[in-house]
């Protein structure tokens, strides 16, 4: 009797496993819409809403970008052919932890920004310092940060925003910009959602990664660079 259940189980399991179709998922437009991956489903309807994270590094091949994670989301399906909306991005967990150990100070600052092309962005800091900081220094540091980031959402669309985390150029911007009021060591944009989203974003920002800029280290007195194991 129990071994007639389990194999009523076990067939039922198969049959699921059966009426469900693989979909190839691919990446944003302003990723050109590589694929990224597989997954199942027994409908169109069941697929459409699901997220995705990939690392930097298999959009790019940029190994130094493995602790950036980019969250898509699937919105359309075409055929066999799932297309994915950009939702935000974050770093590792231990990414995060190798930045602050070592008695650093950490600063978190939330601040929400609206783009050029109309896209409203929850872009969350990171501020670390070497020592303890001032109450007062941390209140300018904030709205220093908050001033800055809600300027670059007006002067720059969702491509440009993406590009900036990617390659670390906003990172830099904005602790540039804290130095009248703090020294700080580095400001990292640790994460950031989509809250309000218009129309997809059809500007690709691949080319950028690619053939990257180069930046002349000499000019810049902002530690960015990923932190050692």
């Amino acid at each position: 009797m129990a071994g007639n259940r389990a194999k009523s189980i076990a067939h039922k399991v198969k049959d699921k496993w059966k009426s469900k179709e693989w979909y190839k998922v691919h990446a944003p437009r302003m990723f050109n819409e590589i694929e990224v991956g597989e997954t199942p489903s027994a409908s169109v309807e069941m697929l459409c809403g699901r997220t995705v994270d990939v690392t930097v590094n298999e959009l790019t091949g940029d190994y130094s970008k493995q602790h950036i994670k980019m969250n898509f989301k699937i919105s359309q399906v075409e055929g066999y052919d799932a297309k994915t909306v950009f939702i935000g991005h974050e770093f590792t967990s231990d990414y995060i932890r190798r930045l602050t150990r070592r008695k650093k100070t950490k600063t978190d600052h939330v601040v929400d920004i609206t783009t050029m092309d109309g896209y409203v962005i929850r872009i969350k800091t990171m501020s670390i310092a070497e020592k303890r900081i001032q109450a007062s220094q941390e209140e300018a540091m904030r709205h220093c940060i908050t001033e800055h980031l809600i300027q670059t959402g007006k002067d720059n669309k969702l491509s440009n925003i993406v590009k900036t985390i990617i390659s670390g150029e906003m990172s830099r911007n904005v602790a540039k910009a804290c130095r009248t009021v703090i020294p700080i060591k580095r400001i990292e944009i640790r994460k950031s959602e989509v809250l309000e989203a218009k129309e997809e974003c059809s500007e690709s920002i691949m080319d950028a990664f690619i053939n990257p800029p180069n930046i002349d280290a000499s000019s810049e007195e902002v530690d960015n660079t990923p932190p050692k194991e």
